[in-house]
């Protein structure tokens, strides 16, 4: 019997990881909308055709960025949240920005947790980084929490660091490398 691929980057048990793709739109924004209460104040993720186009079209075609969907395997692949690296640099630092939210019907299921393990596992791996961040407002306890429960530590706290909802916001900044991780690699600076 011939093996089919699969249509994910990562899989977990429960989770499939892949890329944004604009087809994606319909289903993105109308879960973005139904999750608005979840999300405020924390992030505002697009919540129609055209905002996901502009979103999307960014993380698709942006070399500094990487967009994955976390797939419900179960639910026929639906959409159970994102995961985004941003600012992607290369050369000695091999680092990039996480940010991520889950869908409401999909949140404290712990799917995210797998889909953040998928994309730890698949930065460090095929994607040759050496460090992942995350910048987390210190009020938002389920993004901390997933943070910590995907190993990343607590670095340190940067006070007005991003433009949020009318407001610069405080942070504290977690971080996890190849080395904390079971996926180290000969890493060589790339220019």
């Amino acid at each position: 019997m011939p093996h089919t691929a699969s249509r994910y980057l990562a899989e977990s048990a429960r989770v499939g990881l892949r890329h944004f793709t604009h087809a994606d739109g319909a289903e993105f924004a109308a879960r973005a909308r139904e999750s608005k209460d979840l999300h405020h104040p924390w992030l505002f993720p697009p919540d129609s055709a055209a905002a996901y186009a502009a979103y999307a079209g960014r993380l698709i075609e942006d070399r500094t960025k990487a967009g994955f969907l976390v797939c419900e395997k179960e639910a026929d692949g639906a959409l159970a949240g994102f995961i985004n690296i941003n600012n992607i640099v290369a050369g000695g630092f091999l680092c990039g920005a996480l940010g991520y939210g889950a869908f409401a019907h999909a949140a404290g299921r712990g799917l995210m947790r797998e889909g953040l393990d998928l994309v730890v596992r698949y930065a460090f791996g095929p994607m040759r980084l050496h460090r992942l961040e995350i910048n987390v407002q210190p009020g938002n306890a389920a993004s901390i929490a997933l943070a910590r429960a995907c190993g990343f530590r607590l670095e340190g706290f940067s006070p007005k660091m991003l433009y949020i909802d009318g407001a610069w916001r405080d942070h504290e900044r977690w971080a996890v490398t190849s080395e904390m991780t079971h996926v180290v690699e000969e890493r060589t600076p790339r220019t």
